[in-house]
């Protein structure tokens, strides 16, 4: 078995999550759990790519940490939890810290449209690894978006289909083409993946008809509401630029399950008449 260090220095080098269980605290007269203690310092790691390495005294401990560990890679915040030594849940026995490393999260801008270039532009400020795919090679191009970190000209649900299990609820998908052809596909493979996030732009009338598309590709009209589509939320955005906010807006709001007025449930026009 490699060593938990050699193990962790490899998944930082190939920016794949990952997180480390310590324990850093016993109590001195455990009362009421059920199992032997494990000793000071010991070590759990696990990865998605790499299952679990290391163990404490207790497999139903062992159980319980690791069930932690993978709702915290899920969330990316390291934190302390307290079990019996049997793996109980409300007692003080052992003091654990789930240390977590996670890579950048993804933003997967698929249409490589005027909307795009200011859309990664706010993403990297975030701190975004940031994927522009296009399947017109013509348009997706390093000249046109230098601040991606990469340009993929491949028809976006091929491209989909090569990274969907390393989608998770902390990576992006914005959905930018208002061509039928381009985002339903697209679409269709980015509602099977675990991505926390995935909007698409257009008018409430081209997505009323995207819609009736995505039910005749065999989408399940269940899941349509998942989309947030009309893309952001109601800030009167007009600009490109603004345009992005309002969408990266929309993003850290369903993250932190915050409540504000997104486009997709404001019945009213998606911009503001002026006379």
């Amino acid at each position: 078995m490699k060593d938990i260090f050699a193990v962790l220095f490899e998944c930082l080098k190939e920016e794949q999550p990952v997180a480390i269980a310590t324990v850093i605290e016993l109590a001195s007269a455990p009362e009421g759990s059920t199992g032997e203690l494990p000793s000071l310092g010991a070590t759990i790691l696990f990865g998605p790519s790499r299952g679990a390495i290391g163990s404490f005294a207790s497999g139903a401990l062992d159980r319980v940490v690791l069930r932690d560990i993978e709702a915290a890679l899920d969330t990316g915040q390291s934190a302390s939890r307290h079990y019996g030594s049997g793996g109980e849940i409300g007692l003080n026995d052992v003091t654990v810290f789930i240390d977590v490393y996670s890579p950048p999260p993804r933003m997967i801008i698929l249409g490589a449209v005027d909307f795009t270039r200011a859309l990664v532009k706010v993403a990297k400020v975030l701190g975004y690894r940031v994927t522009v795919c296009d399947a017109r090679p013509v348009f997706a191009t390093k000249k046109r978006f230098p601040e991606a970190d990469e340009v993929i000209a491949k028809w976006p649900d091929k491209y989909l289909a090569t990274v969907a299990d390393q989608l998770g609820p902390l990576d992006a998908i914005c959905v930018l083409t208002h061509d039928h052809k381009f985002d339903v596909p697209a679409i269709v493979s980015a509602i099977g993946t675990h991505v926390g996030y995935l909007g698409a732009m257009g008018s409430r009338k081209t997505h009323a008809e995207r819609v009736v598309r995505l039910i005749e590709a065999g989408v399940d009209p269940a899941r349509i509401h998942a989309i947030m589509a009309p893309i952001g939320i109601n800030i009167g955005a007009r600009t490109p630029e603004e345009t992005a906010i309002s969408i990266c807006a929309e993003i850290i709001a369903l993250r932190e399950h915050v409540k504000v007025n997104s486009l997709r449930d404001d019945p009213g026009p998606i911009h503001k008449v002026t006379t």
